[in-house]
């Protein structure tokens, strides 16, 4: 009923940017809370930054500062602005968002994309 597909990953130096993207589809009546995840080799998924409706956003301690999350609701659309990468940020990134349907509107659905591979390397 609702995909969200993410872009914009890849290989990149220590210090240098890139900028995630994740595109919502589907019987969207309302979407929420979107966020950012990242899950390293052998970690646990964790918590990047989310942005609310209203665009109050909350950031992971290790990436204030660096990385920026913004969303376009007209587009269905959130992007994570990464800066400064360092090599620990190396991990999929997955995006979320809580997502009211259009045949279900009294309810809210949590979905999650395919993820995207950001490597930080020299």
């Amino acid at each position: 009923q609702v995909q969200l597909v993410e872009s914009g990953g890849g290989l990149v130096q220590p210090g240098g940017s890139l900028r995630l993207s994740c595109a919502a589809s589907g019987s969207i009546l309302s979407i929420y809370v979107m966020g950012w995840y990242r899950q390293a080799p052998g970690k646990q998924r964790e918590l990047v930054a989310t942005i609310g409706s209203g665009d109050s956003t909350n950031y992971a301690d290790s990436v204030k500062g660096r990385f920026t999350i913004s969303r376009a609701n007209a587009k269905n659309t959130m992007y994570l602005q990464m800066n400064s990468l360092k090599p620990e940020d190396t991990a999929v990134y997955y995006c979320n968002a809580d997502v009211a349907l259009i045949t279900a509107p009294l309810y809210t659905y949590h979905y999650w994309g395919q993820g995207t591979q950001v490597t930080v390397s020299s």
